[in-house]
């Protein structure tokens, strides 16, 4: 019989999603650990740059209004300072500690010292991909005195195992929040194309170029419109010479509905889930999948297998991607058909419900 477990995960926002992918999944996570029967507590400082960021957005407000109602739920406690006074009675009694990657290393140092002291056992989160980007800021982790890793992809576990010589790692990849990503046909879908995703820092700019702009630019029948923050000036002016109308920051919990009155939406993989990191989907993915929208991917190696051929509509360039639109906005059955598929394969793969079924069974064999 599963027994409860008592779980203390340090984010670093779990209530603003401002530049902070990582919220989605992990509202969604720690919502599905409490339906197992699991006690859960979710720390987080008070002030960070993703709620303070949030904070300066027209729309931040009502983003964090709006996760308050969406999960009543969950139990979060945060702290201005990381003093004893905070930290040892709030982790007195748990059974596993959760740091993820966004956090300060003099957190994760303390975590450390007080792991044998409180008698927990310490697990590092990575959704992130500083191991290959940055691998000497990880090192200086002591990630080899943890209990184990978790990381969000086969291959980020692969660079673990052999460029940071450890042997308790395990997958634990992103899926959907599907209590709040899921289909809302009482909406009519427009004839529109929708984007959802930050511009980044130029390593994409000449993909998003062949796949957004340029298509945009040849659909004269469609209108395109774009989410998202940390968007330069001339990427903005980018997208207003092709008529992509630039909305900004869109709360996640707005997501389903604004996936829900576009027929398409688009899908451009970052440089490091293409190369060193290949076989990684972002949270975007498994989120459009679940919202019953059709999904049309640059180019991305699902090497892992996590869909089925044809969950998603893989093109290659300008004109293969502008082609696969163009037949979504004519064809409502195929659309319909395109989105029903990927939308069974989340339901029956990538749910947050898998993923905490899958961690209860990460952290009982840790405590073993």
């Amino acid at each position: 019989m599963q027994r409860r477990l008592r779980l203390a995960y340090f984010a670093h926002s779990v209530r603003s999603d401002w530049n902070n992918g990582n919220a989605h999944f992990l509202r969604g996570l720690m919502r599905s650990l409490i339906a197992l029967g699991h006690d859960v507590t979710v720390l987080e400082p008070e002030q960070g740059w993703s709620i303070n960021n949030l904070l300066q957005e027209p729309l931040g407000e009502r983003s964090l209004r709006q996760f308050f109602l969406a999960y009543p739920d969950l139990p979060i406690r945060t702290y201005a300072t990381l003093s004893d006074f905070f930290l040892i009675p709030a982790l007195r009694g748990t059974d596993i500690v959760i740091v993820h990657e966004w956090n300060p290393p003099e957190l994760v140092q303390r975590l450390l010292e007080l792991r044998d002291q409180l008698k927990f056992r310490l697990l590092f989160h990575d959704t992130h991909h500083r191991a290959t980007s940055s691998p000497d800021q990880i090192r200086a982790l002591q990630l080899e005195k943890f209990d184990g890793i978790l990381a969000f992809g086969e291959a980020l576990r692969q660079i673990y195992l052999s460029t940071f010589n450890l042997n308790r790692v395990w997958t634990l990849h992103e899926a959907a929040d599907t209590s709040v990503f899921r289909p809302m046909p009482d909406i009519g879908r427009r004839n529109e194309i929708i984007w959802i995703g930050n511009w980044g820092d130029g390593e994409r700019t000449e993909e998003l170029k062949t796949y957004l702009l340029c298509p945009a630019a040849r659909l004269a029948g469609s209108f395109f419109t774009a989410y998202g923050v940390r968007y330069p000036p001339e990427a903005i002016e980018a997208l207003r010479e092709v008529r992509v109308e630039y909305r900004g920051y869109l709360p996640n919990l707005e997501g389903p509905r604004a996936y829900a009155g576009a027929m398409a939406t688009i899908h451009v993989p970052r440089q490091a889930y293409t190369a060193a990191m290949s076989g990684i989907p972002t949270i975007r993915v498994f989120e459009a999948l679940a919202c019953g929208i059709p999904l049309v991917c640059a180019p991305w190696d699902d090497c892992e297998h996590l869909f089925r051929e044809g969950d998603y509509r893989s093109v290659a360039s300008t004109s293969e991607m502008t082609a696969a639109l163009r037949e979504f906005a004519m064809d409502r059955r195929a659309a319909e058909q395109q989105a029903q598929r990927g939308y069974e394969t989340v339901l029956t793969r990538h749910t947050c419900m898998h993923r905490a079924q899958e961690l209860t069974s990460i952290c009982e064999e840790i405590l073993r």
